[in-house]
């Protein structure tokens, strides 16, 4: 076994199979499994790639303070690399974050602010991010990454996890899918296949209740998921299929995948499973759907693998297999058409005050997104 830093593990994560939810005469879910990730998930990714990127820029100094707005995987990686970096690291959270988060967040030294005041959207998105954006304006040597309109969120993706993506699976990728908040991974990754593998279907998921792809916005209960608004990672016209997966089977889903194929997930990735499957049932066989897997369950144990809390939610504490692929068969897309999905709110930048140094940033990786194309 090599011997590594710790930062240089990430990436190269694995791609799972799922027999016992799969049948013959269709295609095959092959899942990106981003718990090996040191951090434990897909987030350390754009984490690493944007904190590097504030070093080279001069706009993260030797002891210098991260501040990021997150309720869970994005500010654990941050708070890992802070350590390992030795930046102190300040995570403005909500009452949505689960303790498990929490701890782990404080496990690696960070700093908590609890956000406890709701937006328009009755989440909590617009008042972290302000708060994070205030804060940072008021401390000296503070960098805000800025997960939800840093394009180099996407970026990150696009020159890793795509490539993966591309080189891991075998001939036959007829499908992506993916979770969606603030777009990173199917903003790079769409971008990624639609220059080198142009016939894979991009699908993005959502909560139900949340207005990413347009829609109505409203209280949901799958956490790592879902935006009252398109957040600027992602340009919906290289999305092909949007899916919005209630709340239920995001769980159900997920429980199913730890009790029949011995796999940890977290609710967003069963969202994403529904979908997948879906997705494949369409497909011949010999043609595979890989589906991101953001993260593992033990985040979730209070909450997904409670059977105390699922009841409390009134949600089914079991699934056979061939439940979740009902689900999937009757699943329709919330839209396939990207005019009907953009939502974005280009205002928010300036309500919520997004720091100068993350729009000089977009615009210097815009610049050479262009040269690149030109060239």
């Amino acid at each position: 076994m090599a011997i590594a830093d710790l930062l240089d593990t990430i990436g190269d994560t694995p791609l799972l199979r799922i027999p016992k939810l799969g049948r013959p005469g269709e295609g095959e879910v092959l899942l990106k499994y981003e718990r090996y990730n040191p951090g434990g998930s897909v987030k350390d990714r754009p984490a690493k790639y944007i904190v590097e990127e504030a070093e080279r820029a001069g706009l993260l100094q030797p002891g210098g303070t991260i501040i990021e707005s997150s309720s869970g995987n994005f500010g654990i990686s941050l708070a890992m690399i802070g350590a390992a970096k030795g930046y102190r690291v300040v995570i403005l959270a909500d009452p949505k974050t689960t303790a498990a988060n929490l701890a782990v967040l404080q496990a690696f030294g960070a700093e908590v602010i609890v956000v406890t005041e709701k937006d328009d959207c009755g989440s909590y998105h617009k008042t972290r991010i302000a708060a994070a954006n205030k804060l940072a304006e008021e401390l000296p040597g503070a960098y805000r990454p800025d997960q939800c309109f840093n394009l180099l969120n996407s970026e990150a993706h696009h020159g890793t996890t795509a490539r993966e993506i591309v080189e891991g699976c075998p001939p036959g990728l007829g499908a992506f899918v993916t979770a969606v908040s603030t777009g990173g991974q199917l903003g790079g990754i769409s971008r990624y296949l639609k220059r080198h593998a142009p016939g894979v279907r991009i699908a993005g998921v959502d909560a139900v209740g949340s207005a990413i792809f347009g829609g109505p916005s409203a209280g949901y209960r799958i956490p790592g998921i879902g935006l009252g608004w398109t957040p600027t990672n992602i340009d919906v016209e290289l999305v092909d299929e949007a899916y919005k997966i209630p709340d239920e089977q995001a769980f159900v889903a997920a429980r199913t995948l730890a009790r029949r194929e011995g796999i940890l997930v977290g609710p967003s990735s069963g969202a994403c499973l529904v979908a997948a499957l879906h997705l494949a049932q369409r497909m011949r066989p010999g043609e595979y759907v890989v589906c991101m897997v953001a993260d593992g369950g033990e985040r979730y144990l209070q909450t997904l693998f409670d059977e105390d809390w699922m009841r409390d939610q009134g949600f089914a504490l079991e699934a056979e297999p061939e439940r979740i692929r009902t689900w999937a068969s009757e699943l329709r897309p919330w839209s396939t058409q990207s005019a009907e999905m953009a939502n974005y709110r280009h205002e928010l930048t300036e309500e919520l005050a997004v720091p100068a140094s993350t729009l000089r940033q977009n615009d210097e990786l815009l610049g050479r997104m262009r040269r690149e194309r030109l060239g």
